[in-house]
């Protein structure tokens, strides 16, 4: 089945009930490009979707499922899958609370176990607050964590797509001192190893990957830091003798600039703030987070829940739009490959 006929199964998460998941979501499933590109069912709440409908004024239907294969898939009707019965009422909007947490780490857990079963191909999740899933013990900071741990899998790699910018990372949540430290030559080529298998996987025979320098100016021959010499320089070798197509370091103050007309297929970014301030400033709704490494493909906004405007019907879902078409797109070209 080709790219343009495959049309992946796609769970969208609704993240933190309180936060503007709910409201972002009903946009995202009124959209017509996501109905295009994907077969998109929600996990979640017919009670707090029908509450953030209210607040957007719009009219909607809903068909409850237990299984993707009950989904009618028609613009208009929002398919949801419902983990258990909540106790909604009690719910505010724009609070840190236990239940929100409980309720948007259930629709997480969901979503991994139908995604082991093969029953999605792709996942679209809404953000969640930090502080409500710790509410209910949760030890991981975040969706990427949660997925990787849970799913048992080596790596959960993440990349930035924003335009033709793919952007992965060696550190994500790391103070930045630490993070200089862990790009290490072993930590950097592991990385370009996993990004070049993974690459493949959605068609991309021989990825040109760069590296980010860490340094000004690459570190100017010693200069300015001899992290580039010790360490990323040897990781580029080494990855080319293993006949990957790296190059690097490359001074970071130009790769993304170079790299968003096309020149690579991927860039590795050293720390968080490195490739996040560059894909945001070129474009901040349509930069998405994917995770490869997963039996499943995942993606998320990259934006938080945004409990200051929650239940005002204001929020954009644009992102979260972008957050579903590029994982489609991305669970298609899979697909694909593996055909």
């Amino acid at each position: 089945m080709g790219n343009e006929m495959f049309k992946p199964v796609t769970a969208i998460t609704m993240g933190d009930p309180a936060g503007i998941g709910p409201e972002i979501v009903v946009g995202t499933m009124l959209d017509q490009e996501i109905h295009d590109c994907c077969r998109p069912f929600v996990i979640g709440s017919i009670d707090v979707l029908e509450k953030a409908a209210k607040v957007l004024n719009k009219d909607l239907k809903y068909n409850k499922i237990s299984d993707p294969s009950e989904a009618e898939y028609k613009m208009g009707t929002l398919d949801v899958l419902e983990t258990k019965d909540y106790d909604t009422d009690t719910l505010e909007w724009g609070k840190v609370q236990a239940l929100a947490g409980q309720m948007a780490i259930d629709w997480i857990m969901k979503s991994i176990e139908l995604g082991i079963d093969g029953k999605v191909d792709a996942v679209s999740t809404a953000p969640i607050h930090k502080g409500a899933i710790k509410l209910v013990g949760i030890k991981e900071p975040g969706h990427t964590e949660i997925y990787q741990n849970v799913t048992n899998s080596p790596y959960a790699l993440t990349m930035f797509a924003c335009h033709k910018l793919r952007v992965f990372f060696v550190s994500r949540h790391m103070s930045v001192i630490d993070a200089c430290r862990f790009a290490d030559k072993d930590n950097v080529l592991e990385n370009i190893i996993n990004i070049n298998k993974e690459l493949q996987k959605v068609g991309i025979e021989n990825p040109k990957i760069a590296v980010a320098a860490l340094n000004p100016h690459g570190g100017d021959n010693g200069l300015f830091g001899r992290e580039e010499i010790d360490q990323l320089e040897p990781a580029v070798r080494a990855a080319q003798e293993m006949g990957i197509n790296a190059v690097g370091p490359c001074p970071a103050d130009s790769v993304f600039h170079i790299g968003k007309s096309g020149c690579y297929d991927a860039i590795l970014s050293l720390y968080h703030d490195q490739g996040h301030i560059a894909c945001k400033t070129l474009d901040f709704e349509k930069s998405v987070t994917l995770t490869f490494g997963l039996p499943f493909i995942r993606s998320s906004v990259d934006h938080g829940t945004a409990f200051d405007i929650a239940g005002k019907g204001i929020a954009g879902e644009v992102s979260l739009i972008e957050s579903t078409k590029v994982v489609a797109e991305y669970a298609a070209r899979m697909r694909s490959r593996a055909n």
